[in-house]
């Protein structure tokens, strides 16, 4: 089992992703026990509570389980069998349209179960994070935090257990790409009123909008992203012909 020594900020976030970058490649399969805290504390050069973190982590994504005097092994579950997913995207060049290709077809349909499943006090969660988004927004922020929480909430709100971890897949997927999007002008306010609008369409029970709003939702996004992607690309197009014409 290679493992790296340890450089982001935020410690236990590299240690969750090189656990996925191994189930994803094999190195690790169900029911296979990781080694002891104290081990991976030495091998990621990290302290032990930055390990305690990453594994609590695993934990609540449903890839691992820890054993009382047994240890921490990986999940023989459904969403463990689902974890490569993550690992996969991440890896490759140009992931976004396939992403958003399979967001539109799964995002609407939680958005539909939400409808239909949501508690009181989900939907009191939902009204919170908007909540903190629009403050968060008109501090001049992007609200990029109250953004996650208010989809990862919604997958919740739907419960089932395969698109809570299917979604929770792509969107970590496309997790600097979102802060990249809501720095666009005017783009957080416009995904502040999308989701408003799933909100609305929840509260009033209706699975049909609520499909039809996230939807909508994301077709926005996709395109404010893509519409990004081509300005940035003709930007440096501009910037390596006037590079040519400096050199010559």
């Amino acid at each position: 089992m290679t493992l790296r020594a340890v450089k982001k900020k935020r410690v236990y976030e590299d240690i969750v992703g090189q656990i996925q970058e191994l189930l994803a490649d094999g190195e690790l399969k169900s029911r296979d026990q990781l080694p002891p805290e104290r081990e991976l504390s030495e091998r990621f050069q990290v302290s032990r509570t930055s390990v305690r973190e990453a594994i609590r982590a695993l934990e609540s994504m449903g890839l691992v389980e820890s054993r009382s005097g047994e240890g921490t092994y990986v999940a023989a579950s459904v969403e463990a069998l689902l974890s490569p997913l993550a690992s996969a995207l991440r890896q490759q060049k140009d992931p976004i349209l396939e992403v958003f290709e399979a967001r539109k077809i799964l995002e609407p349909e939680i958005a539909a179960l939400a409808a239909e499943r949501a508690t009181a006090r989900q939907v009191q969660q939902l009204e919170a994070i908007l909540e903190k988004q629009a403050r968060q927004i008109a501090n001049g922020e992007t609200g990029v935090e109250a953004d996650t929480a208010f989809h990862s909430t919604l997958a919740q709100a739907a419960r089932n257990r395969v698109f809570l971890r299917l979604n929770a897949a792509l969107v970590d997927s496309l997790r600097a790409t979102r802060e990249r999007s809501l720095q666009t002008q005017g783009r957080p306010a416009r995904s502040l009123a999308g989701h408003q609008k799933i909100l609305q369409a929840i509260r009033a029970r209706d699975p049909a909008k609520a499909r039809q709003a996230m939807l909508g939702h994301l077709e926005a996004i996709e395109h404010n992203l893509l519409e990004r992607r081509v300005k940035e690309r003709r930007a440096n197009a501009r910037r390596g012909i006037e590079k040519v014409s400096r050199a010559g």
